[in-house]
């Protein structure tokens, strides 16, 4: 036995995940899209101007769900001190957040690549929630426009030739695995038919992952070839290809039973403890040790992310929602946007995505692996208890 449903309770719950159909788990010509920071002056590139650091590729560096600051049940006003795109009353503009890009790319504010601090004069945000690795190549090698953007290595060629670029980390391949649609599939397995997903899903990435990890390949020469003919060479700069964190827990970690509705209604994390082990367990490391070969192979340096919101994952035991007597804190809050299967706080487009506790711990991620030798791969992970301070690396597994 997996669980209990029934009839009438499948009919409210069909209706609150059609919904997820929407989900960009992924999980953006643009001249005014690329600076987070100013793009510097029209005369620098390699060894003169402002140096710049870059980020590239899709949501989960882009700074999706960095609206909310840990999950609250309160569907009114600022949401217990949870949303940051609260004015006043029952008004919200998440261009306070977003900015221009808010209702698309969704370049948030504490997005990592603004987070990291002062690692370079410049911070340049590139990248776009739902990107595909064709939304990075170069138009001329077979890149596609995104969201009415440039691709990004185009607009990298912009950037590389107005700053000295040092830095420039690249989160790509999790939309041409079909993130969205994995979530999808789990969270209908759980709300409706009582079956798993862990085994039909595992069966398609397995179909999927080669011709992805050879895209993602293909993005990091792009980003090479671009900065190649912006007179740099490839010893001037580091590429950081990184991995994904997961957003929900393993099932002994779930603080919710999978017998009865409160992982879709209350915790907003509808998956079944065994397709929660896959996915924590297994999907996780496999992408994570396939970006780790990608990035030896191409000389790019690995940041992986697998453990980074361990504890602070949406429905995690060893974090809390936000009510009004557990204020939101990076310290307690979980550090992921749950599914909001009923649609009443922002956009479905949010869900699963570090949310701004886990941008600031990304961010913070990035400064560390920076400061690290440009040739050594780490992973990152947080401290029980405390803010993204607490982040450390440990050596790749």
């Amino acid at each position: 036995m997996i669980g209990f449903r029934n009839d009438s309770t499948n009919r409210t719950a069909r209706s609150r995940v059609r919904r997820l159909a929407g989900i960009a788990m992924v999980l953006p010509l643009a001249a005014g899209a690329l600076v987070a920071a100013g793009a510097g002056p029209a005369v620098a590139g390699p060894g003169s101007g402002p140096t710049a650091v870059v980020s590239m590729g899709d949501s989960y560096i882009s700074g999706e769900a960095g609206r909310w600051k840990g999950n609250s049940l309160t569907n009114t006003g600022n949401r217990t001190g949870t949303d940051r795109a609260w004015v006043s009353g029952s008004s919200y503009d998440p261009g306070k957040v977003y900015g221009a890009t808010a209702g698309g790319c969704h370049r948030s504010d504490s997005a990592e690549v603004r987070s990291a601090g002062a690692i370079a004069d410049v911070a340049v945000n590139l990248a776009c929630s739902g990107a595909v690795s064709q939304n990075v190549f170069r138009t001329s090698n077979g890149g596609v426009a995104f969201k009415g953007e440039a691709p990004q290595a185009d607009q990298l060629a912009a950037v590389a030739a107005s700053n000295n670029v040092k830095v420039i980390a690249l989160s790509i391949g999790g939309n041409d695995l079909g993130f969205a649609d994995i979530i999808e599939e789990c969270a209908y397995d759980f709300a409706l038919w009582n079956s798993y997903c862990y085994d039909d899903q595992q069966e398609g990435v397995n179909g999927k992952i080669d011709a992805v990890m050879a895209n993602v390949g293909k993005s990091v020469d792009e980003v090479r070839a671009v900065m190649r003919a912006a007179s740099y060479t490839d010893s001037s700069y580091r590429i950081v290809l990184q991995s994904y964190p997961s957003p929900i827990p393993r099932g002994a970690e779930n603080r919710y039973t999978q017998s009865d509705w409160s992982r879709l209604n209350t915790g907003g994390c509808p998956f079944w403890n065994k397709d929660s082990d896959w996915a924590r367990d297994s999907l996780v490391p496999q992408i994570a040790n396939r970006l780790k070969g990608v990035a030896a192979a191409k000389g790019a340096q690995f940041l992986d992310l697998r453990d980074m919101m361990q504890g602070r994952e949406v429905c995690a035991k060893a974090s809390k929602q936000v009510t009004s007597s557990a204020p939101a804190s990076a310290n307690t809050s979980e550090w992921a946007r749950w599914i909001d299967s009923s649609e009443t706080q922002g956009l479905v487009q949010e869900s699963m995505h570090p949310n701004h506790f886990g941008q600031l711990a990304a961010g913070r991620c990035l400064a560390l692996v920076v400061a690290q030798p440009a040739t050594s791969g780490f992973g990152c992970k947080n401290t029980a208890g405390t803010d993204q301070s607490g982040m450390y690396l440990t050596p790749a597994s």
